[in-house]
């Protein structure tokens, strides 16, 4: 068996595991990726691309204001194929409770010096034209943005290879060890390895409580202009971040191709795949509440993936205990694309032995341990 050396190995060629490459080769580390499929695919080829300040926790704001940062800062350096737009997004609220819930939400975001700004109904039409009359407002959040995932994790890679970043496509792994990845083409070894294989990191690292969560797309064909923001109600929130057995919620998504993501879902039934017309169905329904015009568009492609969920609702972030040198970097479920390069700085000052710009204490993957 052919043994392979580097100063770190991460696990998942996704955009969390191109982001932890991208960092620690900044940082003068000798970086190896090793990923079962292709670079860019599995979670981050199925997810909607948004870049979003969200505030379910703080935590959860903390590390999605850091993300949004880097990445504004780093989009001047993407290539057009990543498709960045500064589109913002649109917190739809349907009525006077969920407007007061708009105010609470731009006081938080604001603390964290995101800005935010409150619609009026008359505001909100004129925003956003097509959507149905009768909606109380919004919170406008013009500094979110929306990418193409793929393409982004391929450009984290290329960055991460001119400083000598190998990347071994098609290689499974079969089990990580204290300082070394074992695959079916020879052993990987080094003193970091980094497990950021999204929903399956719990196969390779037994004990993290990561659970993989089923979600359904749809996308249009090309209607430019069509709406100008992301646009997402208020409820979901509730949806998305409550481990129920099955949610939706109205998210749609404006692509640079002229395209719109419809979405979202939401199931926990293991790995079942198969699209579910039910929830489809509801899911659509929803969308079409808040976008009649909707059903005039022609949906060419419906789809579904897997999120890697945890039961606080936070990614697990840190040094693994209970496996010398082994990392996490996994379980961010729907917000996986907007905090990877949080993730990557993470992970880096971690390694690194110096103080991360946010606190990670609440990401230590040995949480839920430490707590029962």
């Amino acid at each position: 068996m052919t043994t392979f050396s580097s100063d770190a190995i991460v696990v998942g060629a996704g955009i969390v595991g191109a982001a932890c490459a991208d960092a620690l080769s900044a940082d003068g580390m000798r970086v190896a990726v090793v990923d079962a499929a292709f670079p860019g695919g599995g979670t981050t080829a199925a997810g909607m691309g948004h870049l979003v300040a969200m505030d379910d926790s703080e935590p959860q704001l903390a590390l999605t204001a850091l993300s949004n940062r880097l990445w504004k800062e780093r989009s001047g350096s993407l290539p057009e194929s990543c498709e960045m737009d500064p589109c913002g997004t649109l917190w739809v609220a349907e009525d006077g409770p969920q407007m007061a819930e708009v105010e609470r939400k731009r006081e938080r975001y604001e603390s964290h010096g995101i800005a935010a700004e409150p619609l009026g109904p008359a505001e909100l039409a004129r925003a956003e034209p097509r959507l149905r009359p009768g909606l109380a407002g919004a919170l406008r959040v013009p500094g979110d943005a929306v990418l193409y995932p793929p393409a982004a994790a391929r450009a984290l890679l290329q960055t991460a290879r001119k400083r000598g970043t190998v990347v071994r496509s098609g290689v499974a792994v079969l089990a990580i060890g204290a300082g070394e990845v074992e695959t079916a083409q020879g052993t990987l070894r080094a003193a970091v390895v980094v497990n950021a294989a999204g929903p399956r990191a719990a196969d390779l690292t037994p004990g993290l409580p990561i659970v993989p969560r089923k979600g359904h797309l749809v996308i249009t064909d090309r209607y430019p202009g069509y709406c100008r923001h992301q646009i997402v109600e208020l409820g979901y929130l509730a949806s998305a971040h409550e481990m129920t057995a099955e949610s939706v919620a109205f998210n749609v998504q404006p692509r640079a191709t002229g395209q719109l993501l419809v979405g979202s879902s939401r199931e926990l039934v293991g790995w079942d795949a198969a699209v579910n017309l039910r929830i489809l169905s509801r899911m659509l329904s929803r969308a079409l509440d808040f976008l009649p015009s909707l059903r005039t568009l022609s949906a060419i492609r419906a789809w579904t993936g897997f999120r890697p969920a945890t039961p606080d609702k936070l990614p697990m972030i840190g040094r693994w205990k209970a496996v010398d040198g082994l990392w996490i970097a996994a379980g961010h479920e729907g917000l996986g694309i907007t905090t990877s390069l949080g993730t990557g700085r993470l992970i880096a000052d971690l390694v690194a032995g110096r103080q991360p710009p946010i606190d990670a204490a609440p990401f230590d993957p040995n949480r839920a341990a430490a707590a029962a």
